[in-house]
């Protein structure tokens, strides 16, 4: 599946260029599934050709990550903690969303702060969801663009580097970065564990002062 999803980016931005990298992208940053280890290193693989120019993919995958994100963003505003739940719950399936992404990316922004919108716009797996908790949680417009806009144009420019760099060889960033999601996985576990443990520990001490 994900060799045919990477052969459908690689003819879909080979046909419409520029455009093809940043519907991609907005679509990544509004919940649907593309892989940007995908799309960003086939476009620097072009620009080692000739083909395209380094600073306009990059900046074609910072702004349509941003306008995915803020669509995400606004589908928090407005729906909530208990519509976005629900949307999850019924739709999810079918854009391979679970409730467990949206919860990990939660407990992320929740442990974390705001901080980590930019934090986890440079990480697999959570700089997808990140976005959802974000509008829950009514955090400033200009913070969050801000935020989003830093951590995906450093994302941008390191994958289509990568991509320039390995030139045909592009489609191997995406076995390491494949492994770089359970390690992804593994620490939102730990931060989990240790959050709960923390929180249990404060309580009885609460309760035995």
């Amino acid at each position: 599946m994900i060799e045919l999803l990477g052969a459908w980016i690689i003819h879909f931005i080979a046909t419409l260029g520029y455009a093809g990298v940043f519907v991609l992208m907005t679509l990544e940053s509004a919940l649907i599934p593309i892989p940007s280890e995908v799309t960003m290193p086939f476009a620097g693989s072009l620009v080692a050709l000739g083909q395209f120019n380094f600073w306009l993919v990059v900046l074609t995958g910072t702004v349509g990550n941003l306008v995915g994100s803020l669509l995400a963003y606004w589908l928090g505003w407005w729906g909530e903690e208990a519509v976005v739940r629900q949307v999850i719950t019924k739709y999810g399936k079918y854009v391979l969303i679970s409730e467990h992404e949206y919860d990990q990316a939660e407990r992320w922004f929740r442990n974390h702060g705001e901080l980590i919108v930019f934090l986890s716009r440079v990480l697999p797996v959570l700089r997808t969801f990140i976005s959802l908790p974000a509008g829950v949680a009514r955090m400033k417009l200009p913070k969050f663009i801000a935020y989003t806009v830093v951590g995906c144009f450093i994302w941008s420019i390191v994958l289509t580097q990568i991509g320039v760099v390995l030139g045909n060889n592009w489609k191997t960033i995406g076995v390491y970065f494949h492994k770089f999601d359970i390690v992804i996985v593994v620490t939102g576990v730990v931060v989990v564990v240790w959050y709960v443990w923390h929180k249990l520990k404060h309580f009885r001490k609460a309760k035995t002062s």
